[in-house]
């Protein structure tokens, strides 16, 4: 069936009755009768019941509005559409396209006029090797007189990026054609192309059949390290000395395990990117290489972050301030200026940023340490890195490609294994534990990241069935699984929540162990582990006008999470545009591997105390 409706008199009279607290959504907080007639044009009736059914009414009506239409063609099958499917549908007809974005002419205002331009000047940097770049901006200029544009040098110091904090600007990417290669941004305020975000994305992209999205995910990718000797965090000037968790190696595969027409110079081209990032990045002695063999996240940089928000780090900065007896403020200025020198604090920044180079801002796990820690997550990466790297020389370069065969990849992946097994396994535990190569222990903290090996294909079978006993018992809640166990400070009520810890769950945790999970023939914990995190979705977006946020409380299985930075994807007016970028890519590939017995139990509209459990 469907209705013609007058959209803006059909808006506000179901706003005016459904919306009670006035927030431009239709959600169980609401105090409206929940129960709505929609009268067409031709005088046809129809009554609309149920928050649920209520809320995708408006998200309707708003997806016409934008189409500039005054009279909408609503179905009703759209109203009354199974909720697993409406999101599904919704991430790949509306989200993915509304999360792309371009740097040439077209794309450029969108991310330039955001709230980071925090000096109010659209800035724009270009590598001094980018020849095409350079040339392609300058005849922008034209077209596009406010716009700034800067010159990167070749070699990019610290004290260089420091020099620029206070000039921020986007960092240029990859052109074809005179027309930016597109990329996937995560959304709300994450405006621009970050790191491991971009991964997982493209994961979800390759599942909606966007082989294009993932492609240029890749050349995006290639050209950062091309140019800027790594993938960045993101393509801010103020990430210039910073990278993040390294997935490239799994991007590439994917991509081929998808389409194996694609061409083999395009997989050549990107593949010498991913051995040169992998040499110079993560292999860089002294830097991210540490004397143990394994790796670290490095953020090289000076002085405090300049991306965080005033006031981030006054909980730990108040401390310094006693120190050197001195007012906050003061102690804050005459340390960004150089006044005061403390090594103490500069150590303390520099385990911050290697902290946001692991992707993970902020955790106690890693908070005042991570740069004295080869870590389980990023050794289980550049593992898979290595395996990866051995398997498409095997597979698409007849097992020769840049002077090496897939045998001495697979050597350096066997060699990293042994050593893991050496520093970071736990027999008495039953797991691997991040390994603090300064005071030569392991560092006995429950993370989610702990269980990477699992996806890299690193532990034997019996270390498997150790690490998903550890799993369940220390990290699996009610909505999935939480980044941490409760390693959260109890002795002072002051001291900031982190909100990668507990209780707060993550897509690419979940999605990592998933296929961990299933690698090695875990079935059913997998459809457990799918189901609790895409019941939690579910329940979410049904009872909040379809909401699809940047993270989750596991425990309580709510998107109301307030730790740190609040919870990007939650603001918005009558629908989410967007969702967010690798939590739609979680649902899409739950429901992959959710048999149709659990996603029809996805569908029921369960009451809030429902939970899925494997029975024995």
């Amino acid at each position: 069936m469907r209705f013609k409706l007058h959209i803006a008199d059909t808006l506000k009279l179901l706003l005016e009755q459904e919306d009670t607290d006035a927030d431009k959504k239709i959600t169980i907080e609401d105090k409206g009768p929940k129960r709505f007639v929609i009268i067409s044009v031709e005088g046809e009736s129809y009554e609309v019941k149920g928050t649920y059914h209520l809320s995708n009414l408006l998200q309707e009506l708003a997806l016409e509005q934008k189409l500039n239409k005054v009279v909408a063609e609503i179905r009703l099958e759209k109203i009354e559409e199974l909720p697993s499917q409406r999101i599904s549908r919704m991430i790949k007809e509306y989200f993915w396209d509304d999360l792309t974005r371009t740097i040439d002419k077209e794309g450029l205002n969108k991310i330039l006029n955001d709230e980071k331009a925090n000096d109010s000047t659209q800035r724009i940097y270009i590598p001094e090797e980018d020849v095409v770049g350079q040339n392609y901006y300058r005849l922008l200029l034209k077209k596009m007189p406010n716009l700034n544009i800067e010159i990167l040098p070749k070699e990019i110091a610290p004290k260089y990026v420091k020099s620029i904090n206070s000039k921020p600007g986007l960092l240029a990417l990859a052109l074809k054609n005179e027309k930016g290669v597109p990329f996937v941004v995560p959304g709300g305020r994450f405006n621009e192309m970050y790191g491991w975000d971009s991964y997982f994305e493209s994961v979800g992209l390759l599942i909606d059949n966007r082989l294009d999205l993932a492609m240029a995910m890749a050349d995006n990718f290639a050209y950062q390290i091309r140019y800027y000797g790594k993938i960045l965090n993101a393509n801010r000037s103020y990430y210039l000395t910073r990278t993040q968790p390294p997935f490239f190696s799994s991007l590439l595969k994917e991509i081929y395990l998808k389409n194996s027409d694609v061409s083999k110079n395009w997989l050549s081209e990107n593949l010498k990117m991913v051995i040169k990032e992998y040499e110079t990045v993560w292999m860089q002695n002294g830097i991210r290489l540490t004397g143990t063999g394994l790796s670290r996240f490095y953020g090289e940089g000076i002085g405090i972050p300049p991306e965080t928000e005033e006031g981030h780090f006054d909980f730990e900065l108040n401390k310094y301030a006693k120190k050197h007896k001195l007012d906050l403020n003061e102690f804050v200025d005459k340390y960004k200026n150089g006044e005061l020198v403390d090594e103490e604090l500069d150590h303390y920044f520099t385990h911050d940023r290697s902290l946001r180079e692991s992707g993970h801002d902020t955790s106690n796990r890693l908070d005042d340490i991570c740069a004295d820690l080869n870590t389980v997550g990023l050794n289980s990466l550049l593992y898979k890195y290595e395996v990866d790297i051995a398997f498409l020389i095997k597979e698409i370069f007849d097992n020769n490609f840049e002077g090496h065969d897939a045998k001495f990849w697979l050597t350096k992946a066997t060699k990293r294994k042994d050593l893991m097994n050496d520093l970071m396994w736990d027999d008495e535990a039953g797991g691997y534990y991040d390994y603090n190569f300064v005071t030569q222990k392991q560092q006995k903290t429950e993370a989610a990241t702990n269980h990477y090996p699992l996806w890299a294909g690193i532990c034997s079978d019996e270390q498997a069935k150790r690490m998903v006993k550890n799993l369940f018992e220390n990290l699996v809640e009610k909505g999935g699984v939480a980044g941490t166990s409760d390693i959260s400070d109890k002795t002072n009520a002051n001291a900031p929540q982190r909100q990668w810890d507990y209780p707060n769950g993550w897509a690419p945790h979940q999605m990592l162990i998933w296929r961990g999970l299933q690698r090695y023939g875990y079935e059913k914990e997998t459809q457990e582990l799918v189901y609790r995190w895409l019941w939690m979705i579910t329940k979410n977006a049904v009872n909040y006008n379809g909401t699809i946020p940047e993270k989750y409380d596991v425990v309580k299985c709510t998107h109301k999470v307030y730790a740190e930075y609040g919870n990007v994807g939650t603001e918005f007016d009558y629908i989410t545009s967007s969702g967010f970028g690798w939590m739609n890519a979680s649902y899409q590939l739950g429901l992959n591997f959710l048999t149709e017995d659990l996603r029809g139990k996805l569908d029921q509209l369960v009451d809030p105390d429902h939970i899925f459990r494997i029975k024995a």
